[in-house]
């Protein structure tokens, strides 16, 4: 879509998830909003697996049942480790029914293409004036409640300047940073980091021919740990998979040759996700990505916000981030609506926003960096339910962690659970420790891996 008009009310940069959640709730609220993507839809893009608590957010934008004729039924997650006490290999499904919230006991594996078109497309149904293939290339605070946005047309998909450089300019009220990695306003602002505390890398793509479950446990997404990582396999509502490895980053530095001979050998390494493989083929590309993991020292200041990956990034073992995402941007829709009825209480409002936002990322982190380690196999792979800790898991599997106190509380005791059993695993878990404190401070070299070509 294009357009004349050179002002609006709120500007949303990117079209994902996040971008297009929020832009199109704003609208509802009869907003004059524009929205810009760099790419155009559909478009590749990693992250196909969602979590029950998604499917509210869906509702509300009204493109459920959209989201159920392209998706697989998921029903949970499978993981699968050898044992680190008993050496023994063993495969655990936790399945979203045993959550609290019985609401919503599945979810869906979607391919991200048509998952970010459907969500672009209902954006543009609700009035959101778009930009496809249109990269936002300076943001300028002129004054309260005035911002500017140039921007340039691309060319072919690509982040070349069409041959006819054209170029324009729109203001507007307030604008909200979806960017995802690029992280547009964070890296101008100087507020992205890398986290200090976790760092990994991924290598992946869509092969077809992959040994899929059968039966409910088809849709299901499969995790396996291995000697430097994790691998993920997602089944795809057309008989794809999609298939990844999140690695140590000191693995990935040891890459050579292509990076599908490289997943390939890495494959290699778990036997169980070899064996699926083993008459798998390459649908495309395969990619890499290094420095995974980041986060901003701020989410919000004068007349914007981050949301989503533009905000932080850690890593994506429990699929939470098109879910954190997606949540985040439902909840700032109804804060940006306050901000602009009412600036003096804008402040406070943002404040408690990225208070909430943080914990929710907070919850999964403290999972997140301990997944690979010793006692959380051990935990994962033999599940007990006693006081419903096993539920309390699982509901934060399915992306339950913001208002349900019988959640918390129980999360708090597996917490407790967990330390006690890193007693009596010390010698592996110091071993554990000392390695992520090591990838935490490696560093790829400049045009290796760059963090900012994940998609």
């Amino acid at each position: 879509m294009t357009t004349d008009k050179k002002s609006f009310d709120i500007i949303v940069i990117g079209g994902g998830p996040v971008g297009t959640t929020v832009a199109s709730l704003l609208s509802e609220k009869e907003y004059q909003v524009c929205l810009f993507e760099k790419a155009k839809h559909p478009r590749f893009h990693i992250g196909e697996s969602l979590l029950p608590m998604n499917l509210p957010i869906l509702e509300r934008l009204g493109v459920l049942d959209q989201i159920e004729e392209v998706g697989i039924i998921k029903h949970g997650a499978e993981f699968n480790a050898v044992d680190p006490l008993t050496q023994k290999w063993k495969s655990q499904t936790f399945y979203f029914e045993k959550s609290f919230n019985k609401k919503y006991p599945y979810a869906y594996e979607v391919r991200r293409s048509e998952f970010d078109e459907i969500l672009f497309k209902n954006a543009e149904s609700k009035g959101v004036t778009t930009f496809s293939e249109t990269k936002v290339t300076e943001v300028n605070f002129i004054s309260a409640g005035n911002v500017s946005v140039k921007y340039k047309k691309l060319d072919n998909d690509s982040e070349q300047v069409s041959s006819d450089n054209y170029t324009g300019e729109i203001t507007a009220k307030y604008i909200i940073d979806c960017s995802g990695r690029d992280s547009l306003l964070s890296r101008k602002l100087a507020y992205k980091q890398k986290n200090p505390t976790h760092q990994s890398s991924a290598i992946f793509g869509h092969f077809d021919n992959v040994e899929r479950r059968e039966g409910r446990d088809e849709g299901n997404i499969s995790i396996y740990w291995f000697e430097h990582g994790w691998f993920w396999l997602i089944p795809l509502s057309d008989g794809s998979m999609s298939v990844g490895a999140v690695c140590w980053p000191e693995y990935l530095k040891t890459l050579k040759g292509s990076t599908e001979e490289f997943l390939w050998k890495t494959i290699s390494m778990n036997t169980a996700v070899a064996d699926r493989m083993k008459n798998a083929k390459s649908l495309g590309e395969v990619r890499a990505t290094g420095n995974f993991s980041y986060t901003s020292s701020k989410m919000f200041g004068q007349d914007f916000m981050l949301l989503g990956d533009a905000f932080a990034f850690v890593d994506p073992v429990f699929s939470s981030g098109v879910y954190l995402g997606m949540s985040g941007a439902e909840k700032a829709a109804e804060v940006i609506d306050q901000c602009l009825q009412q600036p003096e209480k804008a402040e406070i409002l943002c404040h408690n926003l990225e208070s909430r936002i943080r914990s929710g990322i907070n919850e999964m982190c403290w999972f997140i960096y301990r997944f690979t380690s010793p006692v959380m196999k051990r935990l994962f792979m033999n599940p007990s339910d006693q006081y419903q800790i096993e539920s309390a898991v699982i509901s934060m599997l399915a992306g339950d962690i913001y208002d349900n106190p019988a959640v918390k509380w129980r999360l708090r005791f597996f917490r407790f659970i967990y330390y006690s059993y890193a007693m009596r695993m010390l010698p592996n878990v110091i071993k554990s420790w000392l390695r992520r404190k090591k990838n935490v401070a490696i560093k790829f070299a400049q045009g290796t891996m760059p963090e900012d070509k994940l998609v």
